[in-house]
């Protein structure tokens, strides 16, 4: 077989495929315990962080990218909208070619893919959305000696290092804490840029970082101004011969009257409460910035502030912002599709299969919602002119089954079920496509006429001697009739009335597509006038016999 290389020029080392690599070690390098930097965040100590992870050392950056997705609900909530909006649209898959090796191959990812886990596998690797990058690593399985992943597990991006000669090939941390080259087929590497550059500077946890330090401050002054001008100021009064002792004891109550409302002074002293006035128009700047500041938050993750922070009567608000929102998902699911074609489809049909010429290909779309009343509207008419469509995409189309044999069929109100024909189908009768042909095609063969196109056989019984003829007439006639009729049913589906449809059809008979039938009519015509005189010279040999 020949040597399996990754996107990198990795050779392919299949024993290293059968384990995790990349577990988490209690007291190892891989901790699965984080620090805090965003504690007592400032501007210095931010800028810092952001030049160690753009020289390459990520895990402060990493840590605070955490902590303002657990800290600030608002990013929470934009971000985690965005990921689920990606990892629950059903994945489909597309064959890579017609042959059943192709169709073996598509419907094997296809009824992996078909998992419960799989949303939530998904929505982890989507953590590259806010961090940049993210990494899974696949376990894979070989049991039943077959290759196939058993499940895909998130592993913290502070494990993973970048070359620092370009900081964008991905490198692994070992359990000695060296760098060592990412291993082929072992791991999803994503990346989904907020911004194009390097994967430690194009997540929108970069862009979020300034964002959150500004509101946590803008909050941090809202708390201390509403918690010392939000209420009253509470004066003890004592009089002049008050000793140590009595103010001690009003301090003490006008201390705890705060917490506890509750207090004991002597009759000799006093508690005043005095409350602050027009401190209302005091706070709004700091929630204006606060909402300002979510609002960014909003266009930077989602791209609209509309279905967040919805105003009524807003500029652009509405179908314009949903349409944004739907272009970003449609960009992150042609992302992530990407990246399971190239990360685990590829290597587990190279796994197992070998390299292929074609490969099988997920699709990661959501369904855009179908108009069908327009779609009945405009193909009603196209089928009455001639339009041939199949019964069975029409009823792919509304999403309907086919009728089941023996199955109550729905028909249009006014319109009984048609009575059991005179004969099967096959036998002389057409079968009842609607309620204009329905009692011309339910006749006997032998009440529609009783021309022959020619005699194959003297009939045995004399009081019938044209029967066979009768329905061959019928069934070469019949494409003929149905044409005819297919005309003079669109004009009577036309008609507002008996009396239109009386004027439609007198005007139009001339011009009905007859020829086929009266070429048709002719040659029966004449087949039965050479018939009807082979018969009668027929009797007269017998009679002179």
């Amino acid at each position: 077989m020949a040597q399996l290389v990754d996107q990198w020029g990795r050779p392919v080392m299949r024993a290293e495929l059968k384990r995790e690599l990349a577990a988490p070690t209690v007291g190892g390098v891989r901790s699965p315990i984080t620090g805090y930097p965003g504690d007592g965040l400032t501007p210095d100590r931010l800028a810092i962080i952001l030049r160690e992870a753009d020289q390459g050392d990520p895990i402060r950056y990493l840590e605070l990218a955490e902590t303002i997705e657990e800290r600030d609900l608002h990013y929470a909530g934009v971000l985690g909208t965005r990921k689920r909006s990606v990892s629950q649209i059903e994945i489909t898959v597309q064959e890579g070619g017609e042959s059943q090796h192709d169709l073996d191959m598509a419907k094997m990812v296809r009824d992996w893919l078909d998992r419960d886990e799989l949303s939530d596998e998904t929505f982890d690797i989507l953590d590259a959305m806010g961090k940049g990058y993210s990494f899974t690593e696949i376990v894979w399985d070989t049991s039943s000696l077959q290759w196939q992943p058993v499940r895909l597990e998130y592993r913290d991006p502070r494990w993973f290092r970048f070359q620092r000669h370009d900081l964008a090939t991905p490198m692994m941390l070992d359990d000695s804490g060296q760098e060592i080259a990412l291993p082929a087929y072992k791991f999803i590497y994503a990346r989904i840029k907020a911004k194009s550059g390097l994967a430690l500077r194009s997540g929108l946890a970069r862009l979020a970082t300034w964002n959150w330090m500004f509101k946590a401050y803008t909050q941090r002054d809202w708390a201390i101004f509403t918690q010392t001008y939000g209420q009253p100021i509470r004066v003890g009064k004592y009089g002049p011969g008050a000793d140590q002792k009595d103010q001690d004891t009003l301090f003490r109550a006008v201390a705890n009257i705060g917490g506890d409302c509750a207090a004991i002074i002597p009759d000799s002293m006093m508690i005043e409460f005095i409350e602050a006035k027009s401190i209302g128009s005091s706070t709004d700047h700091y929630e204006r910035r606060s909402d300002w500041l979510d609002k960014q938050m909003s266009k930077a993750v989602l791209g609209q502030t509309a279905t967040t922070d919805a105003e009524t009567g807003g500029l652009g608000s509405g179908k314009e912002h949903r349409e944004v929102q739907q272009d970003i998902e449609a960009a992150d699911c042609k992302a992530l599709a990407a990246i399971l074609n190239r990360d685990l489809v590829r290597p587990w049909i190279d796994l197992e299969f070998g390299p292929q010429v074609a490969y099988p290909r997920i699709v990661i779309k959501r369904q855009e919602p179908e108009d069908l009343k327009a779609f009945s509207d405009a193909i009603g008419p196209m089928i009455d002119r001639g339009l041939r469509v199949a019964t069975s995409d029409v009823l792919d189309k509304f999403g309907l089954p086919e009728a089941a044999q023996g199955a109550e069929i729905l028909r249009p109100q006014g319109q009984s079920a048609p009575s059991a024909q005179s004969q099967a189908p096959g036998e002389g009768a057409m079968p009842p496509e609607s309620a204009v042909k329905y009692p011309l095609n339910t006749r006997p063969a032998s009440a529609r006429g009783v021309a022959a196109l020619q005699t194959e056989a003297p009939s045995a019984g004399r009081s019938e001697p044209f029967a066979p003829a009768v329905d061959r007439l019928a069934k070469e006639a019949a494409p003929e009739i149905e044409a005819m009729l297919a005309q003079i049913e669109v004009m009577l589906q036309a008609a507002g009335s008996l009396e239109e449809a009386r004027e439609m059809l007198l005007s139009a008979w001339p011009d009905l597509a007859s020829d086929g039938l009266a070429a048709v009519m002719a040659e029966a015509f004449l087949a039965a006038h050479a018939g009807g005189r082979a018969l009668i010279e027929e009797d007269g040999q017998r009679a002179d016999g």
